[in-house]
């Protein structure tokens, strides 16, 4: 249940609820959790736009976006977190508007520490996540039409 930060100059997408929802279906993907709500409400994209003064490197360029992804300990092994700064990199690149080169795409992976993952008002550990999701997933099976023979 990851959660994605843009930072971007303004105008630079057109759409930038398209553009959140894109981000956060393509982790959903690549990470290959389970297509439950408790996934899909709370994988979520934040878009900041940053007026253009607010960003430089050192040579006083400011046509860069940092993508930040916010993931529980351990929740991208090495082949996940290529995938998803691959993946990530040619969505906003791609994205209607006026995004910048891919080379001026900046995708950076961080882990919250174990028990640092609030949701629903707890901190959880990645056990209780997991917890969380069987049982969601146990009750979808049971209400399901199969699960009922």
């Amino acid at each position: 249940m990851p959660m994605i930060d843009v930072y971007a100059p303004e105008g630079a997408f057109e759409d930038k609820h398209e553009l959140a929802r894109r981000l956060a279906a393509e982790l959903m993907a690549i990470e290959g959790v389970p297509d439950i709500a408790m996934f899909r409400q709370n994988t979520a994209a934040f878009i900041h736009e940053l007026s253009s003064d607010a960003i430089s490197n050192v040579d006083g360029g400011s046509d860069y976006v940092r993508v930040q992804v916010l993931t529980n300990t351990g929740g991208l092994d090495r082949d996940k977190q290529i995938a998803v700064v691959n993946r990530f990199t040619e969505v906003v690149a791609g994205a209607p508007g006026k995004p910048p080169a891919p080379e001026r795409i900046w995708v950076l992976l961080t882990e919250a520490i174990e028990g640092g993952w609030g949701l629903w008002g707890h901190a959880h550990t990645n056990a209780e996540l997991v917890a969380a999701a069987r049982r969601e997933i146990a009750q979808a099976l049971q209400s399901s039409p199969a699960g009922k023979e």
